[in-house]
């Protein structure tokens, strides 16, 4: 048992920060630290994908003759990297939005907690 949890310990921290990030975004009242919830949220999804992905002893997926076809183990996948380079530029995009909803929210209400915003918005 020790060995699986020592072995696996990348899974670990991944689950770990996932549900940092998920306490953060359904337990904090001031939007800012949601925000800074989901952003751990969205890192640990992208390192689970990563570290899914990489294998030990293998090599990029070029065409190498030591290796040969027939052993195709050995290479690894790049589309899980590929689409995680793409998650990344997307989870840029919705942080930078939501922090410019965030400023709009704060000049308008002039406050970022969630129960004062709500209260004042009636």
């Amino acid at each position: 048992m020790l060995d699986f949890i020592l072995g696996h310990y990348a899974y670990w921290f991944i689950l770990t920060l996932l549900l940092l990030g998920l306490y953060g975004m359904l337990m904090k009242k001031n939007l800012v630290k949601k925000l800074i919830g989901m952003i751990i949220f969205q890192t640990s999804i992208i390192l689970f994908y990563v570290a899914s992905a990489s294998k030990w002893n293998a090599t990029v997926p070029v065409y190498d003759p030591s290796i040969g076809i027939d052993q195709a183990s050995q290479y690894i996948n790049p589309l899980p990297h590929t689409l995680m380079l793409t998650a990344i530029v997307v989870g840029v995009a919705t942080i930078g939005v939501a922090l410019a909803l965030l400023i709009s929210i704060y000049r308008q209400y002039h406050t970022l907690e969630e129960p004062v915003l709500l209260e004042r918005m009636k």
